[in-house]
């Protein structure tokens, strides 16, 4: 009985994404909710630092057997920690110091554009027309909710910069997602999660100890204590170490297309928890988006191209 409770194995992939996606919009939500409580860089690295360990006893094991062939990739996971922890979510929670939400989880709906042009300036896969006109599009609806549906603002410059460090961050997560496919097989996920926390919270130490000089520690409440457990577990640790088994099966472009499911959860939860409202402009620009992404990968699915071969681990 138990056992049809459970997913089939070809259902897991996409099961793991939703929930994934669900754990992320929850950060974005929970970010913006105590950006007056705790500093960007001091939350990036204190969500870091209860992943890091919350995962040692899973990874020590793991890390002691394949020393060797984690050494071996020490640039890769250099890299990764770089772009996906480091990088990634410190920049999204600067600009959820300075715009809503509901802003930050719909430019989520870019990232699967932002994948398929890194991997043409990376791996020189060519474009077809329609892939390019998508992207404008996309671009179109972008604008279209960093000016809050006036146009005119762009012409005055008149924009919420936070809008511009989301994007700097999710353009680093699309770096992340592509890094992943040129692990070799037999690599354990955890060991490869567990580095990459390690070598980014080194690259953010400096950045924090800066900022907790000039804004302080945050205070000890108990709010901000389940706050950062709650970013470092299910964000950090279960949802990532879910997108990176996916990621294994499916590759990173299918992967990255389930992530348009955080605009959706995100602005939903938005307007329960933060009384955020969804404006038209949010939804025509989210429209649009989505159109041209659809545009754009149709491209692919009418030509028969694979982007990527998965990695299997």
């Amino acid at each position: 009985m138990f056992r049809r409770l459970l997913p089939s194995p070809a259902a897991l992939p996409y099961l793991l994404l939703v929930f994934a996606a669900l754990c992320w919009a929850g950060n974005f939500i929970l970010a913006r909710a105590m950006h007056a409580e705790i500093a960007p860089v001091t939350l990036a690295f204190g969500r870091w630092l209860v992943a890091l360990l919350a995962l040692l006893p899973l990874a020590w094991s793991r890390l002691v057997e394949q020393r060797r062939k984690l050494w071996q990739v020490r640039r890769r996971l250099f890299w990764l920690g770089g772009y996906g922890i480091a990088a990634s979510n410190t920049l999204i929670y600067v600009g959820l110091h300075h715009t809503n939400a509901t802003n930050a989880v719909l430019f989520n709906a870019l990232i699967p554009l932002m994948v398929m042009l890194l991997a043409w300036v990376v791996w020189r896969k060519p474009l077809a027309g329609r892939e390019w006109a998508g992207m404008g599009a996309s671009l179109m609806g972008v604008l279209l909710i960093v000016c809050h549906g006036d146009l005119s603002r762009l012409m005055s410059l008149d924009l919420n910069h936070g809008d511009v460090w989301v994007v700097a961050g999710l353009a680093c997560w699309s770096a992340y997602t592509l890094l992943l496919r040129g692990l070799p097989e037999g690599l354990d996920r955890f060991a490869v999660l567990w580095l990459t926390i390690a070598i980014g919270l080194v690259m953010l130490l400096p950045f924090c100890l800066w900022e907790v000089a000039h804004h302080g520690l945050p205070a000890a409440t108990f709010s901000n204590g389940l706050s950062l457990l709650y970013l470092g577990i299910f964000p950090s640790v279960v949802a990532l170490t879910a997108y990176m088994r996916a990621v294994a099966t499916l590759g990173p472009t299918r992967a990255a297309g389930f992530l348009h499911l955080i605009p959706a959860f995100g602005a939903v939860g938005a307007g329960i928890f933060l009384g955020e409202v969804l404006a038209l402009y949010h939804v025509l620009g989210l429209a649009i988006i989505f159109g041209g992404l659809y545009w754009a990968q149709g491209s692919l699915a009418s030509s028969g191209t694979v982007v990527q071969k998965p990695v299997s681990r």
